[in-house]
């Protein structure tokens, strides 16, 4: 099979994974192509909202597991392909000095066992640094099941590690994912908390869930999430929508993926990593799932609305956190401005702040942005909703190398 029909097969393979995000890295460049640096690589935006690319391809999609959500399952007829390591090495080389790429995701399915697989990725990322001296950014999927000894080698070649969960419980994995088991995957977790440092994963490492193809409640997610971060210290949890891609009565009959409650997850777990909320603030049994309609730190300030109108020139920092349309950046200005001059309205808006959200929960120097009988519930909750209008849920297609 010529190497462009690979690249074909194994690209397109990869889209599913959604957990090769990057940030955080400090491998620098001494002598060699590529850099990480401190700024890192993503696949889609960095920190400093650059739009950056990395490569992503699966080693293989030949894979000994029979998960019934995934697209390269053995028991699958579909096209098979699997990459030398040489052969991802020269495909990552000549992309990148075409400015195509500026790094490199690299998963696979599992071929003959674990141990096999990882070695196999082990050796073409060492390639890669030792053999073409690419300083570059380098994403790597850990194997469930893997011997430590190999998981070390990988953790020091690569900037970030990642261990897929798949489900967010125990119970989903079994119904669907049989061969694969929740224990495996926190046992990686842990040995890539306990060591990371400067050489071992300097930009830790992220995990992905699938939504929609169980049950489980937003809750139950979103508990899962918060676990993940507290015992974990993980950069990031992705939620992948369930894309139908196979047939099978084990697996629920949706048309569309539920890519506006994929969102509304983003959404919430931003909050919990850079809001200071915490899952019991914005889901509870009675409401275990998010309104689709509106985002959740909205949703959660409709539920207190005693808590406001919130005096923008008097409230703590906290307490700006918990306004919509008010994020870290603009919170942080007001602080600093407003011990200068009292803000209003306008002067918000040039700080950041998404007016038309944050409005119906703030005062400026006492005054409401209207007459303050229409501080009602019903009355911001149905204007929310018409200014959200405009989400909608589209389609994600992976770019095309080709096209």
């Amino acid at each position: 099979m010529e190497l462009k029909e690979k690249l074909k097969i194994l690209a397109d393979s990869a889209k599913y994974d959604a957990s090769c995000s990057s940030s955080g890295s400090t491998r620098k460049n001494s002598n060699g192509i590529g850099n990480a640096s401190f700024r890192g690589i993503c696949h889609s935006f960095a920190s400093d909202g650059r739009c950056i690319s990395l490569l992503k391809i699966l080693l293989t999609n030949c894979c000994i597991f029979d998960c019934k959500y995934c697209l390269n399952r053995k028991s699958n007829n579909i096209k098979r392909a699997i990459f030398t390591p040489e052969e991802i090495c020269e495909i990552t080389i000549n992309f990148y000095k075409r400015n195509y790429i500026e790094g490199l995701f690299l998963s696979s399915g599992i071929i003959k066992s674990p141990d096999y697989t990882m070695e196999l990725i082990i050796k073409t990322i060492t390639l890669l640094r030792k053999k073409y001296h690419f300083n570059g950014y380098i994403h790597a999927k850990a194997i469930p099941g893997c011997n430590e000894n190999l998981l070390k080698r990988l953790g020091l070649l690569v900037d970030r590690l990642s261990a897929n969960v798949e489900l967010p419980t125990n119970n989903g994995l079994k119904l669907l994912a049989p061969n694969k088991s929740s224990d495996k995957v926190s046992k990686i977790m842990k040995y890539v908390n306990d060591n990371k440092g400067y050489h071992f994963t300097p930009a830790g490492q992220s995990t992905q869930m699938i939504i929609g193809a169980t049950n489980e409640t937003d809750l139950d997610i979103m508990d899962k999430s918060e676990s993940l971060y507290n015992n974990y210290k993980l950069k990031r949890v992705f939620y992948s929508a369930y894309i139908p891609v196979n047939k099978d009565k084990m697996l629920p009959s949706l048309s569309i993926p539920p890519l506006t409650r994929e969102h509304r997850l983003y959404q919430a777990d931003w909050l919990l990593r850079f809001y200071n909320f915490k899952v019991e603030d914005i889901l509870d049994k009675n409401n275990p799932n998010f309104n689709l309609l509106i985002d959740p730190k909205a949703s959660w300030a409709l539920n207190h609305l005693n808590e406001f109108p919130k005096e923008i020139n008097k409230c703590s920092y906290n307490d700006l956190l918990k306004i919509p349309g008010i994020g870290v950046t603009s919170a942080k200005r007001i602080i600093s401005s407003r011990k200068i001059f009292a803000l209003g309205f306008d002067d918000l808006k040039k700080m950041g702040v998404v007016l038309k959200r944050a409005r119906y929960f703030i005062t400026c120097n006492g005054k409401y942005f209207i007459d303050r009988s229409y501080f009602k519930k019903n009355f911001i909750e149905t204007n929310l909703v018409l200014e959200d209008k405009e989400l909608k849920d589209i389609g994600r297609k992976q770019l095309s190398l080709f096209e």
